[in-house]
């Protein structure tokens, strides 16, 4: 995909009660897994990238590793790929800003930037929050091609405000200058459908937890433009080799290896 079309066909993707699937990866061959099977874009995951390096979740990736690999999956697969930038990297809006040049010049798509103070999960203040996004949009507006920026309010999520705050700061990065808008997990689908109504803006919404209980329509219904997956299939990847493992070094049980889909049918999605 080429440099001038990347960012319009991924934002031709966002339809508001019509919700594409981010399909959020950790690694190549993950990537061109999951665009093989149909996924019309794919997402880095910056919990799953983290935990590819053996580190935790939660800001404990570099910027420049984040570009890097990044650029890995872009020219990996011939679909979008957009950027789980976590905060930016970096509390200042220039620095925000510097990131959004950064990852076109990577070849992403768009990226997302959430409120957080990594790796903390305090929330910034929500003037400088706004101010973080309208930094960002400014460079994002003055690109030669198009990209999709992604504004996250992840207080509720973390625990730290409630709804009505997440609502009024999606409020000041739709003023900013945002392209989509995101509250992981808000607590109920309902309150999703709320803040998709709070907003002519593409809403994603994270389909991990309880939300796994929802189906594509569900979405729909709610008026989400958007479904990422986050880590939550990297985990389901993790919980296979969590099982296998216990069997295997408790019990001497290697049964749950017999389970695995065919080497012949994984060779043909990477053959692409």
């Amino acid at each position: 995909m080429t440099d001038t079309n990347r960012g319009t066909a991924f934002r031709a993707l966002h339809q508001k009660g019509n919700p594409f699937i981010l399909a959020n990866a950790w690694d190549i061959g993950s990537a061109k897994m999951l665009a093989a099977l149909g996924a019309e874009a794919i997402a880095t995951s910056s919990a799953a990238h983290a935990f590819t390096l053996g580190r935790p979740d939660m800001g404990h990736v570099t910027r420049d590793e984040a570009l890097s690999h990044a650029q890995d999956l872009v020219a990996a697969v011939n679909v979008p790929v957009s950027g789980d930038f976590e905060n930016g990297f970096g509390d200042d809006p220039d620095t925000c800003a510097e990131t959004v040049k950064l990852a076109y010049e990577a070849g992403l798509a768009g990226i997302s930037i959430e409120d957080t103070a990594l790796p903390a999960a305090t929330p910034y203040a929500r003037d400088l929050a706004i101010e973080r996004i309208r930094a960002a949009s400014a460079v994002a507006r003055a690109l030669p091609g198009d990209f999709v920026l992604v504004a996250r309010a992840d207080g509720v999520m973390n625990g730290q405000y409630d709804l009505d705050e997440a609502l009024a700061r999606m409020k000041g990065y739709e003023e900013a200058g945002a392209d989509c808008l995101y509250t992981p997990l808000p607590g109920t689908l309902e309150d999703q459908a709320a803040i998709c109504a709070s907003t002519d803006l593409p809403v994603n919404a994270l389909a991990a937890g309880p939300f796994t209980q929802h189906s594509r329509a569900d979405f729909a219904k709610a008026g989400v433009a958007r479904i990422s997956l986050g880590s939550a299939l990297v985990r389901v990847t993790h919980r296979a080799i969590f099982d296998a493992a216990q069997d295997m070094f408790g019990s001497g049980d290697f049964s749950l290896l017999g389970q695995g889909i065919s080497g012949g049918q994984i060779d043909t999605l990477l053959k692409g």
